[in-house]
């Protein structure tokens, strides 16, 4: 395990993007890509604490009370279509700290979602909400956008998607993460000063050997290599 710490994997990873983690482990579980971002250019990272809330959104009220400065809520719907969380939840969420929402199902007042500027996932909007009632328990695994997620998995997002899972995968990947990171810079930076994109890579003779039967991997060339 890569000796990170949880304040400083939260905070390294907050100066990446999902995609160059992905790309530094690609079997990192992928939440369902209709869990998208309700509010645009946004990221966070943190941990889970898992909510259930299925046409009642009081278990989310609940976990509002009960979360911690930082967690990221992620709350499972299981199929159902109501909102559970809108404009005061989010602000409220805000207020205490939150790093963000996920959920594996529907919102509403993304104006207000907007303005508060939290970080909120989900698959789309609904402007009719549920009961209040539930007491289903807080804390448990859940099933978000097709992966497990047990309370304290790393949960990480952007505009891209989200990634969710152990601490540990997370700080295993993190390193080759900031190094695509970092080289994909470079190669923005070059390419704002002229120089193109397939220059700064094997493509030529990468088709050329797979054109030829070879085998080959596409490779990206910076300054630095």
């Amino acid at each position: 395990m890569v000796d990170v710490t949880h304040q400083e994997l939260v905070r390294r990873l907050l100066t990446i993007e999902v995609s160059a983690l992905s790309d530094a482990d690609k079997t990192l579980p992928v939440v369902a890509p209709e869990v998208r971002a309700m509010v645009p250019e946004v990221r966070m990272a943190g941990p889970a604490f898992t909510v259930v809330a299925e046409d009642d959104h009081l278990p989310v009220f609940s976990a509002l009370a009960e979360a911690a400065p930082g967690d990221v809520l992620v709350i499972a719907t299981n199929g159902h279509a109501l909102a559970v969380l809108g404009e005061l939840f989010a602000t409220e969420a805000r207020r205490r700290g939150l790093a963000g929402v996920v959920i594996d199902g529907y919102c509403r007042d993304v104006a207000g979602l907007r303005r508060v500027g939290l970080p909120v996932f989900a698959r789309g909007t609904n402007p009719k909400s549920g009961s209040t009632v539930s007491r289903a328990p807080l804390g448990t695994t859940v099933r978000c956008g097709g992966v497990a997620v047990s309370p304290g998995n790393m949960v990480f997002g952007d505009d891209d998607g989200v990634v969710i899972a152990p601490v540990e995968r997370m700080a295993a990947a993190l390193g080759a993460a900031e190094a695509i990171g970092h080289a994909e810079r470079t190669l923005l930076d070059a390419m704002a000063s002229g120089r193109s994109l397939h220059e700064q890579t094997n493509w030529s003779d990468h088709v050329t050997a797979l054109d030829a039967g070879r085998s080959s991997a596409l490779e990206f060339r910076t300054d630095s290599d």
